[in-house]
């Protein structure tokens, strides 16, 4: 789909967009928060603007995916069920988004992502090492994953940040090896949302592959970056990408303006 004004100014700010979105997304999750207002400013209508973003973004988490996989930092058998359950949520997700009111939409995303800066930014010792499980890996698979996926179809931004929230809070786990682990589910959602988008006709195609350089780029960075990084640092900056990011959203919806 091609209606919208495309100049090289255009493209080269998003490009850069893109970078920037790739590189925090694969050290904090959320990069989706930064490429979908950009896009939508564009003159991007909304529901394309989220099938170009998931083009754009799939490309960013495949690249951070690999080189997880590529440096051992995460181990297949132990991901390739966890991305089927994701890639079947995400399926759910983005059909029944082309069925919703767009409004309805708006609001749901300052409440996950309060919700997750809220918890990391109180959570100051548990996230950073290690912990018992809270829930078994049977429900974690069955119920927590495809329920993610389902809000990744269904809307998207923050989708990294959540599952690496889960993997803290209820399976134990540090936060550098949750964020390592978000990346094959969030790359297993993007892709499933990005076939029905595809299928709908609802992406543009030309700055979604403008978009795609500059989020492998940003992603290639963030995956060198992601293991020697201190856990409090990652940890801060997860809380300052939420809160972040739940400004600049709100800001571009006009809830800040002043009346």
């Amino acid at each position: 789909m091609e209606f919208v004004q495309i100049s090289t100014e255009l493209l080269s700010l998003l490009f850069a967009v893109a970078i920037i979105a790739g590189l925090l997304d694969t050290l904090a999750g959320g990069g989706g928060l930064i490429a979908l207002p950009a896009l939508i400013l564009s003159g991007v209508p909304p529901l394309t603007a989220l099938g170009t973003n998931k083009l754009q973004g799939s490309m960013g988490t495949a690249t951070a995916t690999f080189m997880m996989l590529k440096n051992k930092r995460i181990k297949w058998p132990e991901v390739k069920k966890l991305m089927l359950f994701a890639f079947v949520g995400a399926l759910f997700g983005t059909v029944g988004v082309q069925f919703v009111d767009q409004k309805v939409l708006s609001y749901v995303i300052p409440i996950v992502i309060t919700f997750i800066g809220v918890y990391f930014l109180f959570s100051t010792k548990t996230i950073e090492q290690q912990t018992s499980p809270k829930i078994s890996s049977h429900h974690y698979q069955h119920i927590v994953i495809p329920t993610i996926g389902c809000y990744d179809g269904f809307f998207g931004p923050g989708t990294g940040s959540f599952f690496s929230l889960a993997g803290v809070s209820l399976r134990g786990q540090g936060i550098i090896d949750a964020t390592a682990i978000a990346k094959p589910l969030n790359f297993a959602t993007n892709i499933a949302s990005l076939i029905i988008f595809i299928l709908a006709g609802k992406i543009v195609w030309t700055i979604g592959f403008v978009m795609i350089f500059g989020q492998v780029i940003g992603a290639w960075i963030g995956a060198h970056c992601l293991f020697s990084i201190n856990p409090k640092y990652l940890r801060l900056l997860v809380v300052f990408m939420c809160f972040g990011m739940l400004i600049k959203y709100s800001h571009s919806m006009g809830w800040l303006s002043v009346v």
